[in-house]
């Protein structure tokens, strides 16, 4: 049966945990100029309805690596951006490639490309979730500071797709989430309902840092809300990740941001380029931990 990463709950805890070995492992091999041809002649295609950075390089990269290669499509480089439906651009798509990536907008978009699709669908990011990222946050906290579980892990700002796949880690990896967000910026009822007691809303970011071993935050204005810029400026200044918030943490807490960063807004510069800040080596991991899924996927 194809395997899909639409979300983390499409994999076990167990699967996702030999995912962050296997990348610690491929991060390891880079470093030391070992060279990996697991996906040689294989083809990914990556579709894009949203821009991207760090996702478009670590997949692309990512399958060269691995022997691999990538295709970036963009809405006007095909017949999904002239009206075609999801369902029959996978059925052609997934005759003539071993993967397709798709970073877009609805989730329901990914999972109707899934459901049509004979190889493996990968979500680089959806509106709901955005589960590549969290296999890369969880690698550096996991390099850094050991395993996760029984760890308390402090969410600061918008109840978005970010937010909503550190809810399903939570889940998956067995650690306590505190999520300080401003009324009317919850996330998903029913995504914050199914993680049960592992998952609480907190009001106050001060309440939901104290203690905490890993502090996280995102910008406050997400791709397609441009217009809301202002009215969540004033809204979530008060959530803003400042040092005298960090040091209501661990002595020990890790800050992670999944970039880009907006500084000064959702987080000082001190914060961002402070040493317990590991975002430089987050955003790295990305390609490490997509190769992992890749190879597991793919290979």
């Amino acid at each position: 049966m194809t395997r899909h990463f639409l979300t983390l709950l499409d994999f076990t805890p167990d699967e996702l945990r030999g995912l962050l070995r296997r990348a610690h492992e491929l991060k390891r091999a880079r470093q030391r100029g070992e060279i990996s041809e697991a996906l040689r002649h294989k083809v990914l295609a990556m579709i894009f309805e949203k821009s991207s950075t760090r996702t478009r390089v670590s997949f692309e990269a990512g399958m060269t690596q691995l022997g691999g290669a990538a295709m970036f499509l963009s809405p006007r480089d095909t017949q999904l951006g002239r009206g075609e439906l999801i369902e029959d651009t996978a059925r052609v798509l997934s005759r003539m490639v071993d993967g397709i990536m798709i970073r877009t907008f609805e989730h329901e978009k990914v999972e109707t490309f899934a459901r049509h699709s004979q190889v493996p669908v990968i979500n680089g990011l959806t509106d709901m979730f955005h589960p590549c990222q969290l296999l890369a946050d969880m690698q550096t906290f996991f390099e850094h500071r050991g395993d996760i579980a029984g760890r308390t892990v402090a969410w600061v700002g918008d109840g978005n797709n970010m937010c909503h796949s550190y809810i399903n880690a939570a889940r998956q990896f067995d650690f306590q989430l505190r999520i300080a967000c401003p009324e009317g910026y919850d996330p998903d009822p029913a995504v914050l309902t199914a993680a049960g007691d592992r998952c609480q809303i907190v009001r106050d970011p001060r309440a939901a840092v104290e203690g905490a071993d890993l502090v996280v935050t995102d910008t406050w204005v997400s791709m397609g809300q441009e217009e809301e810029k202002q009215r969540r400026q004033a809204t979530f200044t008060p959530y803003k990740v400042t040092r005298e918030l960090m040091a209501l943490a661990a002595a020990d807490a890790l800050f992670m941001h999944c970039l880009p960063a907006y500084r000064g807004m959702e987080v000082e510069a001190g914060v961002l380029d402070a040493p317990d800040s590991v975002v430089w080596e987050e955003a790295e991991n990305r390609l490490h931990a997509q190769k992992a899924l890749l190879e597991f996927l793919m290979g």
